[in-house]
């Protein structure tokens, strides 16, 4: 198997007897020649050493957000966060933790959340230890030259994209949004009527955690 993060997603043509190691070969050779490009062109203060560092962080990038016009944006909390010193509290690295890039195929648990595990970066500080994906061009890009942006947060718009915030208080006034989109997906009113105390079960299970 290749390396996690070692080939390029992009449209290749091959003749037909092509072998498979010839095939991963030259998906290997294009991600090396795009990222080595992409390096010498980065931005100047970037919190990342090595172009490995990059690709790590575009991996994280690329689960994150399907749309390409988010992607610098998404890269730019992320650097944002590296520069402050803050984790990186993404789900997606959480989900690799547990399943090496396969779906889930469920909520994550509280104490999945809480557990220290090289790729929890909401456990860990700074980057997980390797990449979690194949990051696309669009994320290599973005991680190497984020957009301008204070922001240090970001949470579901509920239209498939995501709102950004660069303080907790206006962070919370979104999370609260996303709230109200996702009860009224449920059927449930705007507002959660107080309910009677019960035992917390053992794990708690959330759909989507805000970040």
């Amino acid at each position: 198997m290749p390396a996690e993060g070692s080939l390029l997603p992009e449209t290749y043509l091959f003749t037909r007897g092509t072998s498979r190691s010839e095939m991963i070969g030259r998906m290997e050779s294009a991600a090396r020649t795009f990222l080595d490009a992409q390096w010498k062109n980065r931005d100047p203060d970037l919190p990342l050493r090595t172009p490995e560092q990059a690709v790590i962080l575009a991996s994280i990038v690329e689960k994150e957000t399907a749309l390409p016009e988010e992607r610098r944006h998404i890269a730019a909390v992320f650097i944002n966060r590296l520069k402050a010193g803050m984790k990186l509290q993404s789900d997606p690295t959480i989900i690799y933790g547990i399943t090496k890039g396969y779906p889930l195929g469920r909520g994550i648990h509280e104490s999945e959340i809480a557990a220290d595990t090289p790729y929890n970066t909401y456990a860990i500080a700074g980057l997980p230890p390797g990449p979690i994906c194949n990051p696309g061009k669009d994320a290599i890009a973005a991680v190497l030259k984020p957009a301008a942006s204070r922001d240090l947060y970001f949470v579901a718009n509920g239209k498939g994209g995501h709102v950004f915030s660069a303080s907790m208080a206006e962070h919370e006034r979104n999370v609260a949004a996303w709230r109200k989109v996702e009860r009224a997906r449920q059927g449930l009113p705007a507002v959660e009527t107080a309910k009677p105390a019960k035992p917390k079960p053992a794990a708690k299970v959330r759909k989507h955690r805000a970040r």
